[in-house]
């Protein structure tokens, strides 16, 4: 296996997604492509050669040498502020990847799927209902997107568009819109009941998001009967931003 290369990468386009996360548009040369679910590690270099990086997920399917990223600001981190606060057009960074081969979503797939997010864990999974979208897919997906508050949304628009065979709910855990019945608490086995597949519907779930989070999910996941093979997680957790 080719051992991947750090690739210069020029920002063409960034956007607020909230107020403490920002989408950024990356045009890469000699991209190799990705599958949806990947991740890239994101190099920072400074005028005396300290260098910092991290890794972010991809958050659309394979198009030509650009790349989508929607990065948290992380608190006193080193990259993360630069990428969403400081970050112009035209400025660049280093990308290497694309990495990861098991939390992956593949077009050809037939299987029905059942995403679970947390927080700012729904980046992968918005790359694989965009991959969905852009394959003409009609495998049937849902997503359960965990988040504290509404204003805390990613993607809300693009989610409030209809699209045949996705269907979205929204589980709060600390703030609720009017008009929901469903109190703010974390995610429950009722939540995976109602708003998730049946496990005799074979379903492949993909759960990403905080460690506590994606844990919780999964145990829930096989006390529903689904099978432990057809789990697979990513988690995340502090790393400095």
């Amino acid at each position: 296996m080719r051992r991947a290369t750090w690739r210069p990468a020029e920002l063409v386009h960034g956007s607020a997604e909230t107020a403490t996360a920002r989408t950024l548009r990356f045009r890469v040369p000699g991209w190799p492509g990705h599958l949806a679910g990947q991740h890239v590690d994101v190099r920072l270099t400074a005028e005396d050669g300290y260098t910092a990086q991290r890794s972010y997920s991809v958050a659309g399917p394979a198009d030509g040498d650009l790349i989508e990223l929607t990065v948290e600001t992380v608190p006193d981190g080193e990259v993360s502020p630069y990428l969403t606060e400081e970050m112009r057009v035209g400025d660049q960074v280093e990308i290497r990847g694309p990495v990861g081969g098991w939390f992956v979503w593949r077009p050809e797939s037939e299987a029905p799927v059942l995403l679970v997010g947390g927080g700012s864990g729904i980046v992968p999974l918005m790359s694989m209902v965009r991959a969905r979208r852009q394959a003409g897919s009609r495998v049937p997906f849902r997503l359960l997107y965990s988040l504290r508050d509404p204003d805390r949304r990613y993607y809300a628009e693009e989610l409030r568009r209809p699209d045949p065979g996705l269907d979205v709910s929204y589980l709060y855990t600390r703030s609720v819109p009017e008009g929901l019945s469903r109190p703010a608490r974390r995610i429950m086995l009722d939540d995976l009941a109602e708003g998730g597949w049946p496990a005799s519907f074979e379903p492949d779930c993909f759960v990403c998001g905080p460690t506590g989070f994606v844990e919780t999910a999964a145990d829930l996941l096989l006390a529903l009967g689904h099978a432990p093979e057809r789990i697979r997680t990513e988690r995340f957790g502090p790393t400095g931003g």
